[in-house]
């Protein structure tokens, strides 16, 4: 009952946040999405598969349900001129008692952004979620990529995360 639990929270998580970032259709092609938005990822291995009908430009589930991924964009130039600090608290709208554990300046494809991990409950849920983001902007353009699981497993599939995020390159 605890991991039926678990994983409803993880997919409310993970709803929540597609819905916030936008939606687009999914292009895969070897494992490799091109988004329309000008950059690619690689889905990370076999363990990964590709949730349809998401609002997010690529949403991910793990096999078992127990995490999930996703890239997405925002293409409007009034959203890539907010600071890091207002896209991040944007991001993370419906996380309550929420802890930052990481929080730091980054650079992904020589792009600045931030990285975050944080730790919350959301907003109907009792059970905690832990969530890492990166958020990299240019002129034009927002790109989130982030990783939900519940805390207890958050580290089995980091390293899957760190793939998917060192996979994101620019096409434009």
């Amino acid at each position: 009952m605890r991991a039926r639990a678990g994983r409803a929270a993880l997919m409310t998580t993970v709803a929540v946040v597609t819905a916030l970032v936008g939606c687009a259709g999914h292009r895969l092609d070897n494992g490799v999405y091109r988004s329309e938005h000008g950059y690619r990822v690689t889905v990370p291995g076999p363990g990964w598969t590709v949730v349809e009908r998401s609002q997010a430009d690529l949403e991910l589930r793990r096999a078992d349900g127990r995490a999930g991924m996703l890239a997405a964009a925002t293409c409007r130039p009034a959203t890539a001129r907010q600071r890091y600090s207002d896209l991040s608290r944007h991001l993370l709208l419906g996380l309550r008692d929420r802890e930052t554990l990481e929080e730091n300046e980054t650079s992904l494809v020589g792009r600045r952004g931030v990285h975050v991990v944080v730790e919350g409950r959301m907003r109907d849920s009792a059970e905690r979620v832990r969530i890492e983001s990166y958020t990299v902007k240019d002129g034009r353009c927002v790109y989130d990529l982030l990783y939900v699981a519940p805390p207890v497993s958050f580290e089995s599939s980091r390293g899957d995360f760190g793939h998917f995020v060192g996979s994101f390159a620019p096409e434009r």
